[in-house]
This record gives C-alpha cells, structure tokens and sequence, in this order.
C-alpha cells in the first residue's frame, strides 16, 4: 500500500508538474515603458518605409538566411501596411503619411471602375477581393481623420460603394467580385474581410454622418455578432477577429446593443487567452514542445490590436467597464512580448542586410510586411494604454 501510495502521489506530482508547464504555467510579460513602445513602434514603420519600392510596393517577404526576397506580393497585405503607416499618423506621427501616399499612389493604379464604385484589383492575377478595397477605404479613412484633408473624399465613397455591392442580405460579405461575370462571386465568404469591411464603412459614418453608411454597417456588426461563426463554420468560437474588435470600438457611441456587447465580451476573452499562452512561449527545445511555437509578429500583434480595441470599448460602454483593468493588462503584456522578440538597430548590425532587419520580427529566419504592420498598430495603440497608466495617480 505504501508503494502503490507512493506511486501514485508520484504520478500526480508529474501530472501536476506538467500542468503547470502547460496550461497553468505563469504569466510572463517583459517589462515595457511608454519610452520603449514608442521606439519600437517607429522602429516597426520605418522598416516599412525603408522596404518601400519607388513605385510604391513594399517588401513582401525578406529571408535573412538566404538574404533574399521573393517576387511574390499580396494586394490585401499592401492595402493593410499602408493602412497601419495612416493609422500611425492618426495616433499623432504624422511623419508617416509620405511613404502612406506612395502606397496609395500604387493602389490607385491598379482600380478597375464599374458603375459607380472602384475596387482594388491585383494587377497581376487581376482579381479582385474585398479585402483589398476594404483596408485601402480604412486607411484613407485614417488619412482624413489624421490630416482633415478631403482630397481622398469622392475615391472614399467609390470604394465604399463597392463593399455595399458585396454584401449579402444576411449581412455577410462576400471575398471576389468576379470581372468575367460582371458580379460577386456567390459561392466564397471571407473570415477576415467581412470584419475589414465593417470597420471601413463604420469610419465612414464618422467622416459622413447621414449619407447612410451606418445601414450596411449594423447588418455586417448583426452577422458577426448573432452567425458567423456558426454559418462558416468556424472552430472555437468566436473567431479571435481583430477587425471587428476594431469595428466594435468605431460604434461605441452608436450605441451598440445587447449581443453586440456579449459578442465584444466573448472577443475580449479570447484575445486575453490568446496573449496569456502566448507569454509562457519562450521557444527553445524544452519549451516548445509544451507550449507550441513562437507566433509570428502577424499574429501576435492582431491580437494586441483587439485588445486594444476592446479597451477603448471598455472605457465608453459601461456594460463592458468591469473588463477595462484586465483588458489593459493584457494589451501591455503582449506589446512587451512584441518589443522584446523585435530585432533592434544594435543587432541588426550582425544580420547579412541590416536595412531590412532592423525593426523587424523574424521567424525561421523569415518576416514578412504584416508582420511589421499589425505589430506597429498593436504597439502604437497600446501607448494610450500606458499614457493613461502614467497618468494615473
């Protein structure tokens, strides 16, 4: 008995043992300062700007081991990096918006006009998806609340009118609009740019109250809300989207009903989650094996985003107050996470190109643009987090 006692006790110390290095393992958040976030956030879009092509094009992919960059390139990730450079400038640095415009410049070149609308076509493939016009609507979005400058106003709602013409009755959107038919591809729903889509058409209620941009706005927030998950069909629920954590926080003041606010709790958690698994990864052989892989900057950072969405949220809706302390926590802890794993101008020095390392986030010797880009939002929108820490008596 007194072995079998033994046994067992020492077969629970394991299960115990290994528990705490899984999913009890302690939280783990570097250390960050207002002063460190803001270099590591102009550190993360000056990398995109010094990865910018005279003819607006941005580095897609850079390998370090190789030294190298492939001929690849995604028009939704284009869209994206000169929407975050927009975002930064909206957040007062407003040093970004030259590179932001070259960006855009691209992106005008490559519209296919129908109707009354413009979309965002990819010029090599010529296909045109949703995504694509959403962000660069976003940007622009950015653009004029950072700016006041109206120049963008009319391709505003051009764009704008295309997002409309891609939405179904349910509310959802749909990815392709097909040139050959001269209509919507029915058949393919996007995960990520039905959220994109609602955050653009929601700033352009804020820019244009009255000309019924909150309309197609409150059925996409009611499909995100009440059956995306369940009509795509997606595991774990509710799908971590940071773009309608974003969309959420722009219709604070609308005010947002009843599911929308259990919608926004449920994303709140699962961001929080996210971040906690994520600070137990240290990488290495001993740890990887318990707690996965390093997740790359495009990930992480989304993740800091909706956190960061999900506390300005917090702050208007009182529903949501009792989340705003944690909300913040979380924010933090994953913006350190970013700082500490971004390689910094000093070790840069020791990387084959130093231009195209500095700033960034690698893994497996790779970083591509949206790492950068959902880094430097998720960083630059924590710093009002901690601005208001500091402020804090």
């Amino acid at each position: 008995m007194i072995v079998a006692g033994g046994a067992t006790l020492a077969v629970c110390a394991v299960g115990l043992a290994l528990l705490r290095l899984t999913v009890a393992a302690p939280q783990h958040c570097p250390e960050i300062t207002p002063e460190l976030l803001e270099t590591s956030a102009a550190a993360s879009a000056e990398w995109i700007e010094i990865a910018q092509f005279p003819d607006g094009r941005y580095v897609y992919e850079y390998n370090a081991d190789t030294d190298s960059f492939p001929d690849d390139y995604n028009v939704v990730r284009h869209a994206g990096v000169t929407m975050s450079l927009y975002q930064a400038a909206a957040l007062g640095d407003l040093a970004r918006i030259p590179a932001a415009d070259l960006g855009t410049a691209w992106m005008q070149a490559n519209l296919i006009e129908h109707d009354d609308w413009v979309a965002l076509r990819n010029p090599n493939t010529g296909r045109v998806k949703l995504g694509a016009s959403s962000l660069m609507l976003a940007g622009l979005t950015q653009r004029r609340l950072a700016t006041g400058d109206p120049h963008y106003d009319d391709l505003m709602k051009q764009l704008a009118r295309f997002l409309v013409v891609m939405q179904l009755p349910d509310g959802a959107m749909l990815n392709f609009w097909d040139p050959g038919l001269q209509a919507p591809d029915p058949s393919v729903r996007s995960r990520y740019a039905t959220g994109e889509a609602l955050w653009a058409l929601a700033q352009m209620h804020r820019h244009f109250p009255g000309e019924g941009w909150d309309e197609p706005s409150w059925r996409i927030a009611d499909y995100l809300a009440l059956h995306r998950d369940e009509v795509e069909e997606l595991d774990f629920p509710p799908w971590p989207d940071q773009w309608a954590a974003y969309s959420l926080s722009e219709m604070a003041d609308w005010p947002l009903k009843e599911h929308h606010i259990e919608y926004a709790r449920a994303l709140a958690e699962r961001f929080g989650f996210l971040i906690r698994v994520e600070s137990q990864r240290t990488g290495g052989f001993i740890n990887e094996p318990f707690h996965g892989r390093l997740t790359r900057a495009a990930g992480l950072g989304t993740w800091v985003e909706g956190l960061t969405s999900m506390w300005r949220l917090a702050r208007t809706d009182e529903r949501l107050a009792d989340l705003e302390p944690e909300l913040a926590e979380r924010a933090i802890c994953g913006a350190g996470i970013l700082a500490s794993r971004q390689v910094t101008f000093r070790e840069s020095a020791a990387w084959p190109n130093p231009d195209l390392a500095a700033g960034a986030w690698f893994r497996d010797g790779i970083t591509r643009m949206d790492d950068q880009q959902h880094a430097l939002s998720g960083l630059a929108l924590t710093e009002a987090i901690l601005a208001r820490q500091e402020d804090t008596p």
